[in-house]
């Protein structure tokens, strides 16, 4: 299946240069939910952020999106300067976000209809998204007759449908139970070596982050800043039990324990 994302790998994906993110909160104080945020993704590559409630992790990824500019600095979507949504980049959320009057196929189809691609194109396409992500039994059938698994099976197949190059992901698998998210945990990996993706994935647990990614951002809250980033060497794919998987673990979960340096009184000027 053709796919952008075998293009140029001398380019980085995602490049974060200096953003913070001033919002204003009820009570119109304000509120930095970002500071200086700097981060590379290459072109093919899984990484991770992990973080606490508050720490920026989901307003970084609606900044690659494009959905929100930041107060300060600039994003980077293959050396293009991020000025708004683009179909070079899909996102998948925690909430399902389906259309619930269409079928699976009609889901996945219909940014492809918005783009005026031909019905019979965009129905191969679908059929081809549909065998990837293992619903070919079911592209006929509602969001309500689907499964919390099948449903997110679908809004990956729907983020794929415009063959973006990157991928963001919105703690997706965070609703779904323990046994389904294992195995969307493995599914997805086969997708992104298939397809060569460039993935971004937001999450609060641990154990995934190891599972699924090459780096990974740990962030700290107040405001959300890259605390360290941590390289996960262990080859695909991953055993939970093996030792090296836990001492990463350990690792990732000792770098909560560390103290947050205060804020630069630079970020309030």
């Amino acid at each position: 299946m053709p796919h952008p994302s075998i293009e140029r790998r001398d380019v980085p994906a995602v490049q974060v240069r200096g953003v913070s993110q001033l919002f204003m909160s009820a009570g119109e104080s304000l509120n930095w939910a970002l500071s200086d945020v700097d981060l590379d993704i290459a072109a093919g590559e899984f990484v991770c952020a992990i973080g606490p409630s508050g720490c920026g992790k989901t307003t970084l990824l609606n900044m690659i999106a494009g959905f929100i500019r930041p107060t300060k600095g600039q994003l980077y979507a293959r050396g293009q300067a991020i000025t708004g949504p683009g179909p070079d980049r899909g996102v998948v959320f925690q909430e399902y976000a389906l259309f619930p009057w269409l079928t699976a196929q009609k889901n996945i189809e219909f940014g492809l209809k918005q783009q005026g691609v031909a019905k019979a194109q965009r129905q191969a396409y679908a059929t081809e998204l549909l065998r990837l992500t293992g619903l070919l039994h079911a592209g006929q059938r509602y969001p309500f007759e689907l499964s919390g698994g099948m449903r997110q099976r679908v809004a990956v197949a729907r983020a794929l449908a415009t063959r973006p190059g990157i991928l963001l992901m919105d703690e997706p698998f965070a609703a779904i139970d323990a046994l389904t998210r294992a195995t969307l945990q493995e599914e997805l990996l086969r997708i992104w070596q298939e397809l060569g993706l460039s993935v971004f994935f937001i999450t609060h647990n641990i154990d995934e982050a190891v599972f699924l990614a090459q780096r990974i951002v740990v962030m700290s809250p107040h405001p959300g800043r890259v605390r360290d980033i941590i390289d996960i060497p262990l080859p695909y794919p991953r055993r939970r039990d093996d030792p090296a998987f836990g001492a990463i673990y350990a690792r990732i979960a000792q770098s909560f324990e560390k103290p947050v340096e205060p804020e630069k009184e630079r970020l309030a000027a």
